[in-house]
């Protein structure tokens, strides 16, 4: 019988994605993460509850030190930077694919498993991730920086459902946590606004706010506190908006906004870096035409696929379209037909 660990974080999602490793034979042990003080320690009591009724066990792992060196360290130092990290992404890569990965492999975990909506599938011989069923709850954008070679010991049990069925399967089994609602935002602050955690440890710096002709428009906290496409929050009030942060000027803490038809907004050539791919080279090179492969991808979470083609040597992303809101330090993931095939960080947008 294969031991598999499931990161159990309280929700119905991980809660059924026990539940159906259970059933299948598997020797499950539920881990809840504590990642942060702002954890909600209701999260930790609804999974125990769950693993009581599963009847599996149930261990409670304190991680706090060691996501706040990585993932929270990271986020504000981005900021700072004026870079829109992506705190989940790096979660994934570093913690939970990472970090406990290692650590419950000493324990002698043969899997690991997590309530993502993303699907395991054999690609030209190779196991790869897909795009679930539930398209609409698609979190194959936040799993790109894993390991290759981890994906083997990865298990997405719930990838074969929509939201509706698993939470049919948590009511018709009596998991206690089938009506409860999805956690919504960065997965460190729970429901903590990001600018309210970000204020304190970054000093509020009063700054200009202009449009594209350079005619001030109000003034701004700090350009580490906004992020480029973002409309609320602005506080301007000269009228003619709405205007959405097209540009950051960290060094002369200026932000730049516009309107929504004009071409500052949109781009359709980014620079990336730090790009890892979950398919071996050679299946890359096989699909690759002089370092170039056609993919699908986008830059933010439940934006549509847009196609796109991939320069892999120079490691430059260009759509077919331009789309709009690009911001740098945000993750840019890349598909083959419905395969993820890896990602990368938005370096910077190129004209």
């Amino acid at each position: 019988m294969k031991k598999v660990f499931v990161l159990m974080s309280g929700g119905v999602d991980s809660s059924v994605a026990a539940f159906l490793l259970k059933k299948e034979g598997y020797d499950v042990i539920g881990v809840h993460l504590k990642i942060s003080k702002y954890c909600n320690p209701q999260d930790e009591e609804d999974a125990r509850a769950v693993a009581n009724i599963l009847n599996i066990p149930f261990y409670v792992i304190d991680i706090t030190k060691e996501y706040q060196s990585t993932v929270v360290l990271d986020t504000i130092k981005n900021y700072v930077l004026g870079y829109t990290p992506n705190p989940d992404a790096l979660c994934n890569r570093l913690i939970k694919f990472g970090y406990i990965y290692d650590f419950l492999k000493k324990l002698g975990m043969n899997l690991i498993a997590t309530g993502h909506y993303a699907k395991k599938d054999i690609f030209k011989g190779e196991e790869v991730i897909k795009i679930p069923k539930d398209k609409n709850k698609d979190q194959t954008y936040f799993l790109w920086g894993i390991k290759r070679s981890r994906l083997k010991k990865i298990l997405f049990p719930i990838g074969d459902y929509t939201k509706e069925e698993v939470r049919k399967i948590a009511k018709e089994n009596n998991l206690p946590v089938a009506e409860k609602k999805d956690s919504q935002g960065i997965c460190f602050l729970g429901p903590i606004r990001l600018i309210d955690f970000l204020k304190e440890f970054l000093p509020e710096s009063r700054g200009l706010i202009l449009d594209t002709k350079g005619n001030i428009l109000g003034y701004h906290p700090g350009y580490y506190f906004f992020t480029e496409g973002q409309r609320h929050g602005l506080n301007i009030k000269t009228g003619g908006g709405p205007y959405y942060v097209a540009l950051k000027d960290p060094k002369k803490n200026i932000i730049v906004v516009a309107k929504e038809n004009e071409e500052i907004l949109y781009t359709k050539k980014i620079k990336l870096k730090n790009l890892n791919f979950l398919i071996s080279k050679k299946i890359l090179k096989e699909l690759c035409i002089n370092n170039k492969i056609k993919i699908t991808a986008r830059c933010r979470y439940r934006q549509p696929l847009m196609p796109a083609i991939l320069d892999t040597k120079n490691k430059i992303l260009t759509f077919k379209e331009s789309i709009k809101a690009v911001a740098p330090g945000q993750s840019a993931v890349f598909y083959y037909k419905d395969i993820l095939i890896g990602g990368g960080i938005i370096y910077k947008k190129l004209v």
